[in-house]
């Protein structure tokens, strides 16, 4: 017998918008001011609409939360009710006749090519890490070719604050950076675009819940406050960064733009993919050991 959900909606072979991942964003079209949906085949499912209609009167949370412009007050609520609204969301998209002879899915579904997105949620604040031992390496290569990897990555995390306000949605255009850059031949530096603009495909973890100043949280609480993922262009002005990065880092050639993808993939959705973390030598401290 067949446990996994098969939605009444048709969704195209290989869709990445499956029952299965169903991620949140916030999009408008000409006729529906800006808010929060879930990718769903070649549609978005309006949440608020949803909400209104009454889809979630009986589950045991804020259901205004879901008639924002942000997925921030929703993401507030917690694992338990992200949980149980995901399961809502999956009862609606399969369980058609619960709804038989009500006009509400042209109410419900937006055709993606129809909507603009936009960020999904209000960026605080924004921290850039190396999480992976090649990627530190590579990076490290572009500037200290003899010694690529810094003695401090095997032990702790390593990151830099960017500049949160500059985190734009996909295809947003941005002006080329200038700044200082110190050619080679040249004994001072100069003034100028950037002759070097790269990027890197990163992903970037979408916190959920707040802390107060001081708080911490274990390793071990990382599902309750990690809603879920999006991809994100991490731009970079090399020439820029190679001369101004000594002694205190990133500065200019790393927060004229950082682009993001539309959807937030939740943890939920991630599960069924979950992977053991490589072997790190030597062992980390026990304040970063996870043993979720």
């Amino acid at each position: 017998m067949n446990s996994f959900p098969v939605s009444w909606l048709s969704i195209p072979i290989n869709c990445d918008f499956s029952i299965h991942n169903l991620p949140y964003g916030v999009f408008s079209t000409q006729t529906r001011s800006k808010r929060i949906g879930v990718a769903i085949g070649s549609f978005i499912l309006d949440l608020k609409e949803a909400e209104t209609i009454g889809f979630f009167k009986k589950l045991d949370f804020d259901t205004d939360t879901l008639r924002k412009k942000k997925l921030n007050d929703f993401m507030a609520q917690g694992r338990p009710v992200w949980q149980c609204v995901r399961r809502r969301i999956q009862e609606i998209l399969t369980q058609y006749h619960e709804f038989s002879g009500e006009k509400w899915v042209e109410k419900l579904l937006v055709p993606q090519a129809e909507a603009t997105m936009h960020l999904p949620v209000k960026i605080g604040d924004y921290t850039d890490f190396y999480s992976s031992e090649e990627h530190a390496t590579n990076v490290g290569r572009l500037f200290r070719p003899d010694n690529p990897l810094m003695p401090n990555w095997k032990y702790m995390p390593v990151a830099y604050h960017g500049r949160a306000s500059s985190i734009v949605i996909s295809e947003t255009p941005f002006h080329r950076p200038k700044g200082q850059i110190r050619p080679n031949d040249h004994e001072s530096p100069l003034f100028l675009p950037t002759r070097t603009l790269d990027f890197e495909l990163e992903i970037a973890a979408i916190i959920g819940k707040s802390t107060e100043l001081g708080q911490s949280v274990s390793t071990d609480q990382t599902g309750n406050y990690v809603f879920g993922f999006v991809l994100l262009n991490d731009w970079s002005a090399r020439d820029i960064q190679r001369w101004e990065y000594q002694p205190l880092g990133p500065f200019l050639a790393k927060n004229f733009c950082s682009s993001i993808s539309p959807w937030v993939v939740t943890m939920e959705a991630l599960e069924p993919f979950r992977v053991a973390s490589p072997l790190q030598e030597p062992d980390v401290f026990p304040y970063l050991k996870c043993t979720e």
